[in-house]
């Protein structure tokens, strides 16, 4: 795979369009396709992308608690971070490089490596794959979206860097100015992905709506992407739940949608999203290191504004913080 240090000068973008992935947060990007259609002035979504990430320094503190632990690197001298490059914004292959994988968590990945003073090497991984290959060693890392569970802690690391965060989101222009809490939803036709985490929350939230004698939610559900995307412009459907990285990543470029609500993934309970190693392999300390020193210097905001994630940012990393609930 494609390898990456080149500190060049970021180019502010306006943010190109992405698939509006309908997808679970714990488990959020699908194998479906990430074709956006281009509107106008966009994010260059070629390997040039790549080149213009934000970077971080090297953070001698995290090196000197890399060298002290007892990890070993998969490929001396880099960081090898599983990535899985199915959905925008989060990841996904570069228009002119299909091995070149671009996105937040690219770019998050590029800070980590960059302040643990590594050359990183980024690897496609499919969803279902990445467990087992954190935990034979087979890569290093992996920034994709993983939600810090209990279940997940017996075997892995975790150091946060994003909030787990779903959203609502409306045409432009709706009369639908706010989605906050249960009763905002009662009556509305929402397209949500089958079997997701959002669907559940939407389904309590329904459940809550239905006892205190407020219309029910028609749920609505649509294998294709670009088919829920024109219901919802059309006025088919009044709203779309799904992961807030994509909702925001859309509406940033088109313009012809709006989030008008968030709430965190782990509702009732917080989840948050986390750099993750296997367990007690001596990385997950050097990592936290270094991404609170990227908050601290701004290159973790570079990463944030880049792909307009301001509703999942943090003010600090954790080191396994307490997870969503075991099943």
């Amino acid at each position: 795979m494609t390898t990456f240090r080149h500190r060049l000068t970021r180019i502010v973008p306006v943010l190109a369009a992405a698939a509006l992935a309908l997808t679970a947060c714990a488990n959020p990007v699908s194998e479906a396709s990430t074709d956006a259609t281009n509107s106008g002035p966009s994010l260059d979504l070629t390997s040039k992308n790549a080149e213009d990430r934000p970077h971080q320094e090297p953070v001698q503190a995290a090196i000197d608690a890399l060298e002290a632990s007892d990890f070993t690197p998969i490929n001396e001298g880099y960081l090898t971070v599983a990535i899985s490059p199915y959905t925008a914004p989060l990841a996904l292959a570069a228009e002119d490089d299909p091995n070149t994988i671009i996105g937040s968590e690219a770019d998050f990945a590029q800070l980590i490596a960059d302040g643990l003073d590594r050359e990183l090497k980024l690897e496609a991984v499919s969803w279902a794959d990445w467990p087992l290959g954190i935990q034979s060693g087979k890569y290093d890392l992996i920034t994709s979206n993983v939600t810090v569970t209990e279940e997940r802690k017996d075997l892995f690391d975790f150091a946060t860097y994003r909030n787990d965060v779903l959203g609502f989101s409306v045409k432009s222009g709706s009369e639908i100015t706010s989605i906050e809490s249960a009763p905002d939803v009662a009556g509305l036709k929402i397209v949500v992905g089958s079997g997701t985490n959002q669907e559940k929350i939407l389904q309590a939230w329904d459940e809550e709506n239905v006892a205190n004698g407020l219309k029910p939610v028609e749920f609505v559900y649509y294998d294709d992407n670009a088919a829920a995307v024109l219901a919802l412009q059309s006025g088919r459907v009044d709203a779309i739940l799904a992961p807030n990285a994509t909702l925001a990543y859309a509406a940033a470029q088109t313009g012809e949608t709006e989030v008008v609500g968030t709430l965190n993934g782990g509702w009732p309970d917080t989840a948050q999203i986390g750099a993750t190693t296997a367990k007690d392999n001596g990385l997950i300390e050097p990592v936290q290191l270094v991404l609170n020193a990227a908050i601290e210097s701004g290159s973790y905001q570079e990463v944030i504004d880049r792909w307009a994630l301001d509703a999942e940012a943090v003010d600090e990393s954790e080191i396994n913080p307490e997870g969503l609930p075991r099943p």
